[in-house]
């Protein structure tokens, strides 16, 4: 488990289904057989190393007639089944009227799919588990609803061209992720730009990032390194990178002229 707050809340729901399960009378192994899991699923979930899957609280609930107590536990065990980087994240994106992002090397986490998060995730090395992968493409995609909020933030995004070509997951994968970005492109509080090779000047040298702006009107920027992010709130940092990302939008493609870029892009993909 990466982080102590997601650790608490696994081994709090472990000891509440052990508690049930033993004030039932059964053992893991007769419970695992009622809810279709193993007994090494339901140990590992009570003492805290796996996460207890909705499936597997609801049939839970159920057979220990916990009256949905364990039910109820679906929520934080899903916000604990994220990384905290990515929680926090969240939350800055949730606080945020306008979102401005750059990114160089892979598509922005914001618009991939599922399929390409995955296999971006499968190159890492150190590998992940296949529980770890799950986790991590579950948590990126669940920071996708920010497309949904109501009322909408503006959502602004800045492509370097190889994003749309370097093949992450297969020709298939790619062609299912261009295809999102032009439906993603199509929402009307949405604008997603492409930064073409050969622009000679380029402001955003430097590596990707992203602009938030919050709903009590401060300002934050977010980059990512190897091995570390940083959050930018000092006002003169944030502005240096406000410059920056102006600069890109100013030298990128315009909205339509990138649409029809992807377009192209997808034409040649077929």
């Amino acid at each position: 488990m990466e982080d102590e707050e997601a650790e608490a809340v696994l081994k709090a729901v472990g000891r509440q289904i052990k508690l049930w399960r033993e004030s039932a009378g059964m053992r893991q192994t007769e419970l695992g057989d009622a809810i279709g899991y193993g007994e090494e699923m339901v140990s590992s979930v009570e003492r805290g190393r796996r996460l207890a899957k909705p499936d597997f609280l609801d049939k839970a609930d159920e057979v220990l007639g916990a009256g949905g107590k364990l039910s109820a536990m679906k929520e934080d065990v899903e916000r604990a089944r994220y990384p905290k980087n990515v929680r926090d994240l969240a939350k800055l994106e949730d606080e945020a009227v306008e979102l401005g992002t750059y990114a160089n090397h892979n598509m922005h986490g914001l618009l991939q799919t599922s399929a390409y998060a995955r296999a971006l995730y499968e190159m890492r090395r150190p590998t992940f588990t296949d529980d770890e992968l799950d986790r991590h493409v579950a948590a990126r995609t669940s920071r996708q609803r920010v497309f949904e909020r109501v009322p909408p933030p503006l959502l602004t995004f800045v492509l370097e061209e190889v994003t749309l070509r370097r093949p992450i997951g297969g020709r298939v994968v790619m062609r299912q992720q261009l295809e999102h970005l032009l439906e993603i492109g199509a929402l009307r509080h949405v604008e997603i730009q492409v930064m073409p090779m050969h622009r000679e000047d380029h402001a955003g040298m430097g590596g990707p990032f992203w602009l938030a702006k919050l709903r009590n009107g401060k300002t934050l920027g977010h980059s990512e390194g190897q091995l570390y992010s940083r959050l930018f709130s000092d006002p003169k940092e944030v502005q240096i990178l406000e410059m920056r990302y102006g600069m890109i939008r100013a030298q990128a493609l315009t909205p339509p002229e990138s649409r029809a870029f992807i377009k192209n892009v997808l034409g040649e993909e077929t």
